[in-house]
């Protein structure tokens, strides 16, 4: 792996147009932020690393730059190599390891693995935010996510409401913020691969036992398109109202900390 490649890849000028478009519509980013993003070592978060490190050098206000890699313990995953990547960038970086999988087993009760496990997740960053003093969390997901969130919430929960760009958490100590949520899963597929970023293979077996919720939604949303190419600015267009503090919270991932083995719902 070329430290020299992976460092001065520069993102692609769509990509930084729209994540800055974001920043800006949302109010994503001010000055003195201290932003923790989560890492997961996919093609996601990844390629809104190497866009916020950009950013760092070139936006007007000055923020500070850390990431965390939550290490679930799942047979397969091994994200041994992006503690390289990180060092080469120059981030602080902060590694949590915790058997996800072995603890669903004792404690999840009518919830899927997947929505146990991001909700656990999202409690162990919150806890790295307040112990390390960031004010902001940084999550990958895009403009897909949000639109397969949206269909999910529709058709199984009866509810208008999807994945937001950028809110605050039920403590009101921690800012939420999705910096990719104008931006498609394919551009950041593309950047991640031509970049030759450190991309972790999901590994999970939990992930590949059956067909999700999740998947049926991407499936659907493709023959869409390809009957409808603007299918997804429309979309944009529709749910950016819901997109912002003032909508419905998110389903299960803002629970007290002693709800956290309690509480279930669909979350990604």
């Amino acid at each position: 792996m070329n430290s020299l490649n992976l460092t001065s890849a520069k993102p692609p000028k769509a990509l930084l147009r729209q994540v800055g478009r974001a920043i800006a519509d949302f109010r994503m980013i001010g000055e003195g932020d201290r932003i923790l993003l989560g890492v997961s070592g996919g093609k996601d978060s990844l390629s809104l690393l190497q866009i916020l490190n950009h950013l760092r050098g070139y936006a007007p206000v000055r923020f500070e730059l850390g990431v965390l890699t939550v290490d679930p313990q799942v047979p397969g995953f091994d994200p041994s190599t992006l503690k390289d990547y990180y060092d080469q960038l120059g981030v602080a970086w902060h590694y949590e390891q915790q058997p996800l999988m072995e603890q669903a087993k004792v404690h999840m009760d009518g919830d899927s693995f997947c929505a146990y496990c991001s909700r656990m997740k999202r409690g162990i960053m919150y806890r790295i935010c307040r112990e390390q003093g960031y004010n902001v969390l940084a999550l990958g997901q895009h403009l897909d996510d949000l639109a397969e969130s949206l269909l999910m919430s529709i058709f199984h929960g009866g509810q208008l409401r999807t994945m937001k760009a950028h809110y605050l958490n039920n403590a009101g100590d921690i800012r939420i913020i999705r910096p990719l949520a104008y931006c498609r899963e394919r551009q950041t597929s593309a950047f991640a691969t031509d970049a030759g970023l450190p991309v972790i293979p999901d590994s999970c077996p939990a992930c590949f036992s059956m067909p999700t919720r999740r998947e049926h939604m991407k499936a659907l949303l493709a023959r869409e398109e390809a009957q409808q190419s603007n299918l997804f600015a429309n979309l944009l267009h529709a749910i950016k109202p819901i997109m912002t503090e003032g909508g419905l919270p998110e389903p299960g991932h803002d629970e007290p900390p002693e709800r956290i083995h309690a509480t279930s719902s669909e979350a990604r």
